[in-house]
């Protein structure tokens, strides 16, 4: 099985991700998407970090209606930071009958040789590369292993998000109505 792994913080998972997510399983040869909640992303510190087993639920609510779209806590047991070339021969290593994939976003390609063993990266697995506001250039344009995925360009963060919890203002229509209860039932972000 082809598979895409979207890492990242998802403090909390929003519609852009999940939108991204079901365009890369729906519009691509990838079979399923995986998200990959990162513990701690080595280049961010991040004071509001929900802990991961809080974020792997409200990942796991916010995809339950889509058997292409899974989760997973492979980063959890791993040293922190974790970096993505470790995760990613980790489950190579777990699961050697799949294909795996990286989806990122336009703007993490100005930055993605200061990635840990990037070359590795882009030899033994490929990126899908999703678009962005405010990408910066980036010399990937024509590596045989960037494939460029056409999306809906969305500038939707968490941090405006969790803003908006902590001013008492709606957030509504940015999460998954699972998501936003569990935010509201738990008080997370306030």
């Amino acid at each position: 099985m082809k598979i895409g792994l979207f890492f990242g913080s998802f403090n909390p998972i929003h519609i852009g991700h999940l939108i991204i997510a079901d365009t890369m399983a729906a519009a691509t040869d990838l079979e399923q998407v995986w998200f990959i909640v990162s513990p701690q992303n080595p280049f961010k510190k991040n004071k509001s970090l929900l802990h991961e087993f809080d974020r792997y639920d409200m990942v796991e609510k916010a995809i339950a209606d889509n058997s292409k779209l899974k989760v997973n806590d492979v980063e959890f047991s791993m040293p922190k930071p974790s970096y993505t070339i470790d995760t990613l021969t980790k489950l190579q290593e777990k699961f050697p009958q799949h294909t795996f994939k990286l989806i990122i976003g336009e703007d993490n390609l100005g930055q993605f040789k200061n990635w840990k063993n990037y070359e590795a990266i882009l030899q033994f697995y490929g990126l899908y590369v999703y678009p962005r506001p405010n990408a910066s250039p980036h010399e990937f344009s024509d590596h045989p292993a960037v494939k460029f995925i056409p999306a809906p360009l969305l500038d939707i963060s968490a941090t405006y998000i969790r803003d908006c919890l902590r001013n008492n203002r709606s957030i509504r229509y940015m999460v998954p109505d699972v998501v936003e209860e569990m935010i509201k039932r738990k008080k997370f972000y306030i």
